[in-house]
């Protein structure tokens, strides 16, 4: 199955992110406070708030931890969990916050 967002919308692949302390312990994602996440966009939409800000595949983002819908989709047999995030006119209104260079 193959997911194309419309509009003004990005798919992203969400990146996973242990923290450790500096003695090495592991800090699970559920004891973590709000954290900005990360993510690699695969897809785009045509919307015209994507063109100006020039999103495109393969850009890194950074958006709020919460923000946009999840996704699931079955690619050869293994379930993958993609974000929908909106790209819109300002902070207030867009789930992405940064394009990571």
């Amino acid at each position: 199955m193959q997911v194309k967002p419309i509009g003004n919308r990005i798919l992203v692949l969400p990146v996973k992110e242990e923290e450790v302390t500096k003695s090495g312990i592991v800090i699970a994602s559920s004891t973590e406070k709000e954290k900005k996440a990360r993510g690699k966009i695969v897809a785009v939409g045509s919307g015209e708030e994507i063109t100006k800000l020039g999103l495109k595949v393969g850009d890194e983002v950074v958006f709020g931890k919460y923000s946009g819908d999840e996704v699931e989709v079955d690619e050869d047999g293994k379930k993958v969990e993609y974000k929908v995030l909106y790209v819109g006119r300002d902070k207030d209104e867009s789930d992405v916050l940064a394009i990571i260079e």
